[in-house]
């Protein structure tokens, strides 16, 4: 694993009521990853906006931070899309609202969309702060994928750097994994003996990953494996709802088919309703 798998963030600076909560946050996250941040404006450039932006940013020149800004006209997604591999941009931050009217449009229309097709990790913020709340429990995703490992390991560097307190690794499992049919006691006996011989698989298969990542990375993080058995992405968004995760961390998915966008895919469970902040990671 690099040791700063993000050495640019972008963020797209919409002038809107959240703008300046929404530069704080990617300015400490650049601090605290050692990156430089690039601001993504759609639009053109005038100075009153490169005044205020710069007023946003001025408690953070004490700390060094290395940011530029660029503005450009066209559509929302193709500006923010293009400028982030212009720029070699590693995590793009976006500004989203939680259960709000036109939660569904801006989900549906742009997270959505450059979510799809971004080239790096995407950290979807629904709630930011001008002052910092310190992030204290992640969630992150332990499905049988082959990003999952490298997804886990980047968690506990993000962890580190935000000097978290708390890991749950959440094991989504299937249920048609457990293939007997429930109908009396013995069959429901058959059942839990699958489930636990799946937990212990899944639990063996996650320690396995957590020994080879560095234990400067897992030293001062309570670590917790947690397998469910549900639908994927629906599941491991309820349980970062209802354990006040402040951060979800997932792989993104590995292809986007014509089918994906006919049928609801884990990712797209997640963005149908934010349970916390969302790092999708690529």
């Amino acid at each position: 694993m690099s040791l700063h798998p993000f050495k640019t963030i972008g963020i797209g600076a919409a002038f809107s009521p959240n703008l300046k909560a929404n530069l704080c946050e990617a300015a400490r996250l650049s601090l605290f990853f050692k990156s430089k941040l690039i601001l993504i404006h759609v639009g053109e450039v005038s100075d009153d906006k490169t005044k205020m932006l710069n007023v946003f940013l001025k408690p953070f020149e004490k700390d060094n931070l290395d940011y530029d800004v660029v503005y450009k006209s066209g559509d929302p997604v193709d500006v923010i899309l293009s400028t982030s591999e212009e720029k070699n941009i590693d995590l793009l931050i976006l500004g989203a609202v939680q259960r709000e009217r036109f939660l569904k449009y801006y989900v549906g229309s742009i997270a959505r969309k450059i979510t799809r097709s971004a080239k790096c990790s995407v950290l979807l913020l629904i709630k930011p702060s001008v002052e910092r709340i310190r992030c204290q429990h992640i969630v992150v995703n332990g499905l049988k994928d082959p990003k999952t490992e490298q997804t886990i390991k980047t968690a506990f560097y993000v962890a580190k750097q935000l000097n978290a307190e708390r890991i749950t690794i959440v094991e989504e499992i299937k249920q048609e994994q457990v293939s007997v049919k429930v109908e009396d006691d013995k069959s429901l006996r058959r059942a839990n003996i699958i489930k636990e011989r799946i937990r212990h698989r899944e639990n063996s298969r996650i320690k396995d990953i957590i020994d080879h990542i560095p234990e400067n990375q897992t030293n001062s993080i309570a670590i917790k494996t947690q397998p469910i058995f549900g639908k994927q992405g629906y599941s491991i968004g309820h349980y970062a709802q209802i354990s006040r995760a402040d951060l979800l961390v997932m792989n993104a998915p590995s292809k986007m088919t014509f089918w994906d966008r006919l049928f609801p895919h884990d990712i797209e469970h997640i963005l149908t309703e934010l349970p916390t902040d969302v790092l999708i990671l690529q």
